[in-house]
């Protein structure tokens, strides 16, 4: 309520008494809504703290195949009957949301196309190593977060996380010559002593971008509030433009990062610095708002996580809290058609089956995790899916970048090989933009001669305490991202079988990798000779193993238009569709964190019920209990 008297007491002093009433008026119809979703009959999942003593890494292929891989394997005798919810896809979101659902007393089933469930979150073992698809690092796994809470919770405390070095960001850049290595440092001050070491008589400059960015911070909350206050509601705060009286996000969101950089300082190499880590949402920073940018800053502030024992902990931790209400998680199991009755309602989804052909497995709702393109496109009968809106969403927002990655295997270990718990992003100059476009528009030939502009080039065996333990001892990996890489160099091999592509295909993408690891030995000569093998994705086998079209890794690319309040209303938990719910980083924002609060709006949205003040509710039960 203070807070609220706050809000109330800036806006009568900055609009008109018609204005102020308004918006008085407007704000206590929220409370009153957020109180009654707070009254739902829906369970509470936050009502106690379920963590429990962590139990030793599971590192017996047995027993993980029995809920990754061949246990999770789809067959009609293991679809539960009297299913309350079926989750398409099993990414962060997906689970997320399932896994809610189970805690509130609901039987969830989760189908992935893939063989493993996890979207970008599943792992893959090659030639007795393993590698991560998605999860390099994460933000923000500080025990008294609020997404730590969460995840805690829907792990029973089981998923556990690495801390990164203090410089758990480095960004490279210059001539191979004469590379410029500028750390960047977890903590406001570390961050800033830091850069004014490299960029002395910059300190207006980086104070003015850690104020805007905290700014930014303290005001996102807005975003979240319009994926869960009534679309009404919705409407009306942003058509009056009340959104934007409380905050500034969505009014920085509306500038470029290009735009608001290019104000703070001349000095092009700092600019780069400052959206050094753009690759982590996609957008090169003409076409990102600054809101994103700098949220993405301030989730990485304190510092990075890794999970300890690999991005498949997630998947492999949360599978067991929806079977527990009786629900499941199959692999293997795509699903064609979302299955709508007579009066328009969603009645259940239909799955191929490669044994027993179409399977049509029935519950009341259903929510997709699959990304708005395929809802949209592929799920939905078309005469349905043009009365969701969604069309309108994919005429003014493309798929987001697509990637090359290099995965490659290292004799020796971290300690010998001198790596670190950091990422490393290589910058071939300080103007991305004119590098980007340079590159891309190269043919695939030339490319296998060229330096891409970025490189995210990172260790995750140095990032796992439990490596040893898991892996083959005395040996590492390294994971390289190529975001300059467009997906038509390879669309034309797209139909033909993973595995069994053309010596073309094969030739070429090998060729642009070992290429990419070339400009890597560059910044760690003494890996020349240590490698034991290098394998090569593309964007079309983002196409195959995540089930996308355009070999995009985040889904809608989130330009300003992506961003901005009035899509917001549009890629809501809800559909028109009754019945029909959507989850997954298209629907709040990129990356693992954007995904997993995505199921808890979503989740919410299913049970009727403000449920992230449950989790806020339990969050600081925990944090009082800790200080006490």
């Amino acid at each position: 309520m203070a807070t609220l008297a706050t809000y109330f007491t800036v806006l009568a002093e900055n609009l008109s008494a018609t204005a102020f009433l308004i918006s008085v008026s407007v704000l206590s119809c929220s409370v009153f809504l957020l109180r009654k979703f707070s009254r739902s009959e829906s369970r509470n999942p936050f009502k106690e703290d379920v963590r429990r003593q962590p139990e030793p890494l599971v590192t017996d292929k047995d027993a993980r195949n029995k809920i990754l891989k061949k246990g999770a394997a789809f067959s009609v005798e293991k679809v539960p009957s009297d299913l309350d919810a079926i989750v398409i896809g099993s990414g962060p979101g997906g689970l997320t949301t399932a896994a809610i659902l189970a805690k509130s007393g609901k039987k969830v089933l989760v189908l992935e196309n893939h063989g493993k469930p996890g979207g970008c979150s599943h792992t893959f073992g090659l030639k007795g190593l393993q590698f991560d698809c998605g999860i390099h690092y994460v933000g923000q796994m500080e025990d008294s977060s609020t997404v730590k809470v969460l995840l805690d919770q829907i792990t029973e405390g089981q998923l556990q996380w690495a801390s990164l070095d203090d410089d758990y960001d480095v960004a490279v850049l210059g001539q191979p010559d004469q590379m410029h290595w500028i750390p960047i440092r977890c903590g406001r001050q570390q961050y800033k002593e830091e850069l004014l070491q490299h960029f002395p008589g910059e300190e207006e400059a980086v104070d003015t971008f850690l104020k805007k960015s905290k700014e930014v911070e303290n005001s996102a909350n807005i975003l979240g509030a319009l994926k869960i206050l009534p679309l009404w509601l919705c409407k009306m705060l942003v058509k009056t433009g009340i959104v934007h009286v409380f905050n500034s996000f969505f009014r920085y969101m509306s500038r470029s990062t290009k735009e608001v950089l290019d104000e703070l300082t001349d000095n092009a190499d700092l600019k780069t610095v400052f959206a050094h880590n753009f690759g982590d949402h996609g957008v090169l920073p003409s076409k990102s708002g600054f809101a994103l940018q700098a949220s993405l800053a301030e989730h990485f502030r304190e510092g990075g996580y890794y999970p300890v024992g690999g991005a498949s902990e997630i998947a492999f931790h949360v599978i067991p809290v929806i079977k527990k209400a009786g629900g499941a998680v199959l692999c293997r199991a795509p699903v064609s058609q979302i299955l709508i009755d007579s009066n328009g309602h969603t009645m259940g989804v239909r799955v191929v089956d490669k044994k027993v052909g179409e399977v049509d497995i029935h519950a009341p709702v259903i929510v997709s995790a699959a990304g708005v393109y395929n809802t949209y496109h592929n799920l939905l009968p078309r005469e349905v899916a043009q009365k969701t809106g969604l069309g309108d969403v994919l005429e003014a927002v493309s798929q987001s970048c697509s990637c090359l990655s290099v995965f490659v295997g290292l004799r020796g270990t971290k300690e010998e090989l001198g790596l670190k718990a950091q990422n490393i992003w290589l910058f071939a100059g300080n103007d991305m933009e004119k590098l980007h476009e340079e590159y891309s528009s190269l043919t695939p030939e030339e490319a296998t001669e060229a330096d891409p502009p970025v490189l995210f080039i990172s260790f995750p065996s140095a990032k796992d305490p439990s490596w040893e333990l898991r892996c083959d001892s005395g040996r590492s990996t390294c994971t390289i991202l190529n975001f300059s890489v467009p997906p038509t160099w390879f669309e034309q091999w797209n139909d033909e079988r993973v595995k069994h592509r053309a010596d073309e295909y094969q030739r070429l993408k090998q060729a642009i990798g070992h290429h990419m690891w070339e400009q890597t030995c560059r910044l760690f000569p003494q890996l020349q000779d240590k490698v034991d093998f290098i394998e090569v994705g593309t964007p079309i086998s983002n196409n195959h193993y995540i089930n996308v079209s355009r070999g995009e890794i985040y889904g809608l690319d989130h330009c300003q238009t992506r961003c901005n309040a009035e899509m917001a209303l549009k890629l809501r938990p809800e559909t028109p569709v009754p019945g029909l719910y959507l989850t997954g980083q298209d629907i709040f924002l990129t990356g693992f964190v954007g995904a997993v609060y995505s199921g808890v709006f979503t989740a919410g949205a299913v049970l009727g019920r403000y449920i992230i003040q449950d989790l806020w509710n339990l969050s600081k039960k925990i944090k009082d209990k800790k200080i006490q």
